[in-house]
């Protein structure tokens, strides 16, 4: 009996305030208030509580037979007890229901993996921590930021006691193999591996109000007929895609709120289907073959690596200088700091330095709030050499200086000198002309 795997990723961050040079060493507010507060709630009126609202009918309609699954990042959940408490409660209205799973992930949907071990098992058992007192659950599967995955990565996972990780069906991962069974990683033992469908997800989360789309207009009916003519050529369907599909990429007037509620029952006419969350999915089936990814991949972007947050030499100066002050941060054994620090680990305050295709729009264009690149890039570096001070003025100790990692040289420089402008200047001459859409989401193919 084949099943659909539905995982929804919740994420907003706490995007930086307009911080100009003359605020170093005068000014620690580094968050943008009104902007933060005035995003998260307009996403909520149109997005997190109408699709909750949705969903939790659903849920008690089909009694058991339908269930999802959600990761929310933690600086999303601490936005919703600041903002909007009332997102929050929707979410545990959701968990009280029983068919509800809730992922684990980094606490500050960061690359911590990628930097330091230590400072991501920290912020994962951070977020399983926050998640058993809000929700009343202790997550078992885990979603790495923006899909981001390796046999390594794995390895650490299970090391963690996981028995369910999600990545993205790459075709490059999976070669002549179907996303549509349950994978044993590389290398691992217990740990189970879900697959992204990207086809269908992104038909739902993309192309669904594409009226250039041959398959426009999706019905429920259109959806339910392709999952079921994948009977005999698999055995779970996973469907991932961010929450804020549902109403904020894809708006109310499209009709996604009405195909959203015919899913389900479309979807369970068929005798043979049913629904599990991830968790169900892979203790249900047994694994058909190991996966083999020596190599990083994630849902990001056409290319679906890493280059979105670590590409150009901006990305690389500014993700590389903020790990570089842990040490010192740990040293200084100050909760505050040690929260601003994190904060700055964002993945997507590297995603607005990406130049790769600046110079065409983007779903989520009006939530980067930087007119380029390089602004993004000098902000972040404005505020991180503040940070860097306020480490330096607590004690002995000082924070490795910000450096544009040319060099080994520990020498100091400033993140705002000639060299480091011309060097981000030019960075913004060779944009490619190339789209991106959404938080690093690839604009897909036809169908």
């Amino acid at each position: 009996m084949p099943s659909i795997c539905f995982y929804f990723q919740v994420h907003q961050p706490f995007r930086l305030r307009n911080y100009t040079y003359f605020d170093i060493g005068h000014s620690h507010d580094y968050e943008d208030e009104t902007a933060n507060r005035e995003i998260l709630n307009k996403v909520a009126t149109k997005c997190y509580l109408p699709a909750n609202r949705v969903l939790l009918g659903l849920l008690r309609e089909h009694k058991g037979a339908f269930q999802i699954s959600y990761s929310i990042s933690g600086v999303a959940l601490d936005q919703f007890e600041r903002y909007n408490p009332a997102v929050l409660d929707s979410f545990r209205r959701l968990a009280d229901t029983g068919c509800v799973e809730f992922l684990d992930e980094t606490y500050y949907h960061s690359l911590s993996f990628l930097y330091s071990r230590p400072e991501f098992r920290e912020q994962v058992r951070h977020h399983r921590d926050r998640i058993k007192t809000l929700f009343g659950q202790t997550p078992t599967a885990f979603r790495n930021t923006e899909l981001i995955y390796s046999n390594e990565l794995a390895r650490e996972v299970e090391d963690l006691g996981y028995t369910t990780i999600l990545a993205e069906g790459a075709d490059r991962v999976l070669g002549w193999r179907s996303p549509n069974f349950v994978y044993q990683p590389a290398g691992c033992l217990k740990l189970r591996l879900l697959l992204k469908n990207y086809r269908l997800s992104d038909d739902i989360a993309f192309r669904f109000s594409n009226r250039e789309w041959p398959e426009y207009p999706l019905t429920a009916d259109k959806f339910a007929k392709w999952v079921h003519q994948i009977n005999a050529a698999g055995e779970v369907v996973n469907l991932f895609m961010d929450f804020e599909t549902f109403g904020e990429h894809q708006w109310q007037e499209t009709g996604i709120f009405e195909f959203l509620k015919m899913i389900p029952g479309t979807i369970l006419a068929h005798p043979d289907f049913g629904f599990l969350t991830p968790s169900e999915a892979a203790a249900h089936y047994t694994p058909v073959a190991q996966v083999d990814v020596p190599q990083y991949v994630s849902w990001a972007d056409v290319e679906r690596d890493l280059t979105a947050w670590i590409g150009n030499d901006m990305q690389d100066d500014a993700i590389r200088s903020v790990y570089d002050l842990e040490k010192a941060v740990r040293a200084r054994n100050d909760p505050e700091l040690l929260h601003a620090w994190r904060q700055l680990q964002t993945s997507d305050h590297f995603y607005y330095m990406c130049t790769k295709w600046f110079a065409d729009g983007d779903v989520h264009k009006y939530f980067n709030p930087y007119a380029s690149p390089y602004d993004a890039y000098i902000n972040y570096m404005n505020v991180l050499t503040d940070f860097g001070q306020r480490l330096a003025a607590g004690g002995e100790q000082r924070p490795p200086p910000v450096s544009t990692r040319k060099t080994k040289s520990a020498k100091p420089r400033n993140p705002v000198t000639p060299t480091r402008r011309a060097a981000a200047a030019k960075q913004m001459s060779n944009v490619k002309q190339s789209p991106k859409v959404g938080r690093g989401r690839p604009r897909p193919a036809a169908r």
